[in-house]
């Protein structure tokens, strides 16, 4: 088994595990018609829970699964795996009968009535009693994961942030701390916010399908799977000690040291390419920068709605177009940046130590 241990080491790390679960992604959605057969998907399941299985003989990965504070994460994964494949399994179903000519499932169950009570006072009362005695057990047979109080002299390493922040704290490798805590966030708030004003698009509405809305399915997927779960996966179970990257099966080496030669898109336009030094103004020093972004947020939205997007231009207009693909270039900066990162070991496009500001 050591040839298929190395190969999995090679699979996951970081410049190909990434690319490799976009793949998988990717084809999940294409092939979805496949792949959500209850046959085909319960020989998948036993797949992975004989892989799991197999990692949990391995010293780091049990160690990690251990840890109790790792626990919701597992879980997470496992539930998102299971609703991910019920929701398309549904998709599926419905495009096969309006295919055939026939209504969507939802579409008989529509004047169906369901009294509040007692129903559904029911039904929330038999959930809540379970959920609470699930809350129960986990806090009596799981050990809280609280640690020593803080201190200076023995940290722990790596420090990493609850499982839930583990997709910010991994968006701080390649951001500006500001940007990766706060400015991301708060655009994906917003743009959550914004999606019943932008998308209105009638088809969808009300019963599962994936043919009619394939678009709209797989961008806000990968965003929610590749940029949240994906990070927070690889955040508890390939970063190890100095937050660096280890193979899924592979010992963490506390004193294992990366060389790391962090550069910044000035310094490789100017002393890389031109062979000059650096301006001392910062606004001759960054200019490639700031044309770097200023193409990439301002022009690239426009070239797109002359070419690919044109339909969707006339869609949606122009005020709801730009937020649209502004939105969705915010999203794909994330890969961008970390490509460049694992390239090029670059660090900002724009650095401006003058102000704590970089991009």
């Amino acid at each position: 088994m050591y040839l298929f241990d190395q190969a999995i080491n090679f699979v996951t790390s970081p410049s190909v595990f990434f690319f490799v679960s976009i793949a998988l992604f990717l084809a999940s959605i294409e092939f979805a018609h496949v792949w959500t057969k209850p046959k085909v998907a319960g020989g998948i399941a036993v797949a992975l829970v004989a892989f799991v299985a197999y990692a949990s003989t391995k010293h780091q990965v049990a160690e990690t699964l251990s840890k109790p504070d790792n626990l919701p994460i597992v879980i997470i994964v496992a539930l998102l795996g299971f609703l991910y494949w019920l929701s398309m399994r549904q998709a599926v179903v419905n495009d096969d009968r309006v295919a055939a000519g026939e209504p969507v499932k939802e579409a008989a169950e529509k004047n169906r009535k369901v009294l509040v009570w007692p129903d559904l006072v029911y039904t929330e009362l038999i959930a809540m009693v379970l959920c609470v005695v699930v809350l129960v057990a986990w806090s009596l047979l799981i050990r809280a994961p609280l640690e020593e109080p803080a201190n200076i002299g023995r940290t722990p390493n790596p420090a990493k942030a609850p499982w839930y922040f583990l997709g910010l704290q991994e968006i701080l490798v390649y951001f500006d701390p500001w940007w990766a805590g706060v400015g991301l966030p708060g655009t994906i708030m917003m743009g959550l916010i914004a999606i019943p004003y932008v998308d209105r698009n009638p088809k969808g509405n009300g019963y599962y399908t994936l043919r009619e809305r394939k678009a709209a399915i797989t961008v806000f997927c990968f965003g929610f799977f590749i940029l949240w779960l994906l990070l927070a996966f690889i955040g508890t179970f390939l970063r190890g000690p100095g937050w660096n990257f280890f193979g899924l099966f592979e010992d963490w080496d506390h004193n294992f040291v990366a060389e790391l030669n962090n550069v910044n898109l000035s310094q490789i336009i100017w002393v890389d390419l031109l062979g000059q030094r650096e301006p001392k103004f910062w606004l001759a020093r960054e200019m490639w920068g700031f044309l770097a972004v200023g193409f990439y947020m301002g022009v690239l939205p426009v070239l797109i709605a002359m070419t690919v997007g044109k339909k969707l231009f006339r869609e949606l207009g122009a005020l709801r177009f730009g937020v649209v693909v502004n939105l969705a270039l915010l999203m794909a900066a994330l890969p961008l940046k970390m490509v460049l990162r694992w390239g090029l070991n670059l660090k900002y496009l724009v650095y401006l130590p003058e102000i704590q500001t970089n991009i």
